[in-house]
Parts: structure tokens; C-alpha cells; sequence
């Protein structure tokens, strides 16, 4: 049975967003071309929102999946972004998850990514939301992803 929510206060909303490397010589990341607006067109990591009835750790691999149809990556969870202007649609909190896949990964676009990529580090596009500040934080903690 659904039930019904009404809240005398506003409420975040939370996200899941799922950060997967590949290491072929040197490391990649995979990310997703956004199909929709905000930042249409722009390159992201695969993630959306938490639905109802799921966990956090349920999310971030649905996500992944309908997004790049990757599944069965071993994610961990990194930490949560709180910052109060990352979504230009709303207040939003995300539950940032951290995986590695092995060299031949294939992801293929879905739902709402237009394309998908392996980007190397050392050449990666203009970011959507506040995920270029995510994944530098993610690497100077993690110096042994470095490509150096």
C-alpha cells in the first residue's frame, strides 16, 4: 500500500550517484551524457533519485544499470554531498558510491543518459552539478587511482 506524505516543512530530496573506474593502462571514469535538463548535454556520473520503497545501496545499482546497464560492480559507499546550491532544481543530498569494473566494460546509453563514455582522467569534460569537485576530492583521497 502507498502512503501518502504531506510535511508542514520543505524536504531535501536524495540522490544516489555511482562513480566507476576502469583501469586499461591508465584510469577511466565512466559517465553519462544527460539526456535532460538540468545541464542537458553535459557529462555526469550515472545516478538519480532514491525511490520510496529502496534503499540507498538498491538505487545506486538500479541507476547504474538503467543508465549504463553495468551491473554486478562491487560499489562502495564514499560519502554524501550536502552542499545547499548543488541541484538548481531543489535542495538535494547525494549518497556518492565508488567501484571499479574490469577493462573490457561495455556500457551502452539508457533511460535518461543520452551517451555514455570511459573518459581517462587526465582528459575529462566539463562536468554537470558539483561532480568535478566530487571526483577531485575522491582522487587526492585516493592516490592510488593517480594516472601519475
Amino acid at each position: 500500500k502507498l502512503m501518502t506524505y504531506t510535511y508542514k516543512y520543505p524536504r531535501a530530496a536524495l540522490t544516489v550517484d555511482a562513480i566507476v573506474f576502469r583501469k586499461p593502462t591508465s584510469p577511466e571514469v565512466l559517465l553519462i551524457q544527460r539526456a535532460n535538463e538540468p545541464y542537458k548535454e553535459m557529462w555526469a556520473f550515472p545516478g538519480g533519485f532514491v525511490d520510496m520503497q529502496e534503499t540507498v545501496e538498491d538505487a545506486v545499482v538500479r541507476e547504474l544499470f538503467e543508465e549504463t546497464g553495468l551491473s554486478n560492480i562491487n560499489l562502495k559507499q564514499y560519502y554524501t554531498f550536502s552542499a545547499l546550491e548543488r541541484d538548481p532544481r531543489h535542495r538535494t543530498v547525494s549518497v556518492v558510491f565508488v567501484g571499479m569494473t574490469d577493462t573490457n566494460a561495455l556500457a551502452i546509453a539508457g533511460d535518461d543518459a543520452k551517451n555514455t563514455q570511459w573518459f581517462a582522467l587526465d582528459s575529462l569534460p566539463e562536468l554537470a552539478f558539483d561532480h568535478a569537485e566530487i571526483l577531485e576530492k575522491l582522487l587526492k583521497e585516493s592516490g592510488n587511482l593517480s594516472s601519475k
